[in-house]
């Protein structure tokens, strides 16, 4: 399993670049959107990766952010979706905006994505809605698991769960992902926004 790449970056392509690392080239794939996002030819970069086998061969699939990559891990995970349309989805909304979309049933917002239609659109939501819903565990006081002095988020403040439920999702901890909201929410706050600045929150502590 490849995690990430880090090294010169060499060429960049459409859909794909080449990332030296030690000598050895590595061709990722990657979205329009993150192409768009890397540092000019010569450059350090660090892509995370998803390493893909199938009978066909091997191929890297990279992205700049943690939360990126475990998105595209989530929607290919859904019967029907491949990396090319994970990363059409990825390469028209952020993570944040993904999980507000499968939380509130938007079809509509996930089929302006490229090769995703309608079907396509409502599968994801089936399939990804119960992934990022957590239990009425999740809300119970987490002074045991060293949070310590923050009270427990209630289970009627929607925004702040839906939040929750998003890091969850992306592959936070629980703990350090009921932190992230608690400290940033404020009253009447959205859950978009509030994911939008716990994962920024979360990726400065890294």
């Amino acid at each position: 399993m490849i995690a990430y790449v880090k090294g010169t970056l060499e060429f960049i392509y459409e859909t794909s670049a080449i990332v030296d690392v030690g000598g050895i080239g590595y061709l990722v794939n990657a979205s329009p959107n993150t192409i768009s996002r890397l540092p000019s030819k010569g450059a350090n970069v660090q892509l995370f990766t998803y390493h893909q086998t199938t009978e066909n061969g091997q191929s890297l699939h990279g992205f700049l952010t943690q939360e990126e990559l475990r998105m595209f891990t989530l929607l290919i995970s859904v019967s029907g979706i491949g990396p090319k349309v994970a990363s059409g989805i990825l390469g028209a909304m952020s993570p944040s905006q993904i999980m507000m979309a499968i939380l509130a049933e938007d079809a509509v917002a996930l089929s302006k994505a490229p090769g995703v239609g309608k079907k396509t659109a409502q599968r994801v939501m089936l399939e990804l809605r119960d992934k990022i819903k957590t239990t009425s565990d999740t809300w119970e006081d987490t002074t045991t698991s060293g949070i310590t002095g923050l009270s427990s988020i209630s289970v009627q403040d929607d925004s702040k769960r839906d939040a929750m439920d998003a890091l969850l999702a992306l592959g936070y901890g629980r703990a350090e992902a009921m932190q992230a909201v608690l400290e940033i929410a404020e009253e009447g706050m959205a859950a978009d926004s509030i994911i939008r600045l716990a994962l920024k929150k979360l990726a400065r502590s890294l």
